[in-house]
């Protein structure tokens, strides 16, 4: 009679905790759960007391921001952190209390049944909390451009409408005037560039015929007021960004060749040589290079991915991890109802990028999106694109430029080849023959 195998521990010294606002519990194999303050000091003790019981890996749950400090002490002291995805841990149906949720992840991590968490490295850790923070600043600041438009509208001044930008150097100067007092148009208007004044002088001096009430300029002056604070506040975040490039690329070697970089047109980062900064974060590699990517962009994909591409074995790893890859709920005969794809900021940066190539129409990327898009909708022909980039940047990353290039090349013949047979056909089918120019 065949006996059913046991379940093996493979992680002996492991233990579990469970990371709440104010306390945790820590669950150590043979000993009572003990739960400790979320106080520095009395992390140290948790710390301690893990060492002392001769814990080699310790797994937690992903909980808001509270695991960070203690990751950071556990890390320093030598620990493997197993940082997992609380879906990933959740308790057996009954009873649920914070000592039990300890002692199922000790359990769980024991048998080697959880999976960690993607956690960078301490510089890329250090990098990321400044770009997320420059990212904060950059969304604050379109908020109270959305208030400079509210106020200009409650006085039925219509700039906004004429000139494309209000917070661009014209906009600006213009709001600036209004606040200092000035109210004729005819001199608003020689605010502007002169590219504006070539082409829309009228409309821009009809624009500024308004109802320029006392409390609605005060608005309009607080929200200059707070526009100009957040773009402060991100060139402080550029200064300290570019202070950590310096130090991370100290020691790296300087590309032979450098191409000049691509031109960045919203928040584009004050950053010296920043270009060149990734080139050697990189080996190398222009990322920059791939349709849809500029500096700016490289720099906050490699705050959240690091360089060290090895830890997705594969690019189905990687754009599944941005989710980005479709899902597969099956069984048998039966599928699930389509559950939604998780979604974290490396996938958000592929789609905003591809929502752009989307909008090109000379990039063969471009076309894959209109086709797509024609058939399956917006929604799904952005997803798949930026899965397409992801994959582009995965490649570039761990095999070099040459591969992308040549895997480039071939999709550009194969989509030139598929619009001939295209055209081909619908001659056909309306009495024409195709042929091809000569000379």
């Amino acid at each position: 009679m065949a006996h059913a195998k046991k379940i093996r521990k493979i992680t002996p010294h492991a233990a579990g905790i469970d990371i709440g606002a104010e306390k945790i519990f820590v669950c150590v194999e043979g000993q009572p759960v003990r739960s400790f303050d979320t106080f520095t000091a009395t992390l140290h003790q948790a710390r301690d007391y893990l060492l002392e019981h001769a814990i080699e890996t310790v797994a937690m749950e992903a909980t808001g921001v509270y695991w960070i400090p203690l990751y950071e002490i556990l890390e320093a002291a030598g620990l493997e952190v197993c940082l997992v995805n609380g879906a990933h841990v959740k308790n057996v149906p009954g009873r649920k209390s914070d000592v039990m949720d300890c002692e199922w992840i000790q359990e769980l991590h024991s048998y080697g049944l959880l999976r960690a968490s993607f956690i960078p490295d301490a510089e890329i850790r250090g990098l990321r909390c400044y770009v997320r923070l420059r990212q904060d600043h950059i969304e604050m600041a379109a908020s109270h451009i959305q208030h400079l438009q509210k106020a200009l509208d409650l006085m039925n001044l219509k700039v906004h409408r004429v000139i494309s930008q209000i917070q661009g150097k014209s906009g600006l100067a213009i709001i600036e005037a209004i606040v200092a007092g000035e109210r004729q148009a005819e001199v608003l208007v020689e605010l502007c560039d002169r590219r504006i004044l070539n082409q829309k002088r009228e409309a821009v001096i009809a624009s500024l015929e308004g109802h320029y009430r006392a409390e609605h300029v005060f608005a309009l002056k607080q929200a200059l007021e707070c526009y100009r604070f957040y773009q402060e506040k991100l060139l402080e975040c550029d200064r300290m960004i570019e202070a950590l490039l310096e130090e991370m690329t100290a020691e790296m070697a300087v590309p032979d060749v450098v191409k000049p970089p691509k031109a960045m047109r919203h928040n584009a980062p004050a950053i010296a040589d920043l270009h060149v900064r990734l080139l050697q974060l990189t080996g190398g590699q222009d990322l920059a290079h791939l349709v849809g990517l500029t500096d700016h962009t490289v720099l906050k994909l490699l705050s959240e991915t690091g360089t060290d591409i090895s830890k997705w074995p594969s690019e189905k790893h990687f754009t599944s991890w941005a989710g980005l890859a479709p899902g597969s709920d099956q069984s048998g005969k039966r599928r699930r109802r389509r559950r939604r794809r998780h979604k974290n900021r490396v996938g958000q940066i592929f789609r905003e990028c591809a929502q752009s190539v989307g909008q090109s129409k000379h990039l063969a990327l471009g076309g894959f999106h209109r086709r797509l898009r024609a058939r399956r909708g917006v929604r799904v022909a952005t997803v798949a694109t930026a899965r397409k980039l992801a994959v582009l940047y995965y490649r570039m990353l761990k095999y070099g430029f040459a591969y992308v290039e040549q895997g480039l090349q071939a999709y550009e013949q194969q989509y030139q080849q598929q619009q001939v047979r295209y055209l081909k056909k619908k001659a056909k089918a309306l009495g024409f023959e195709v042929v091809a120019a000569t000379g």
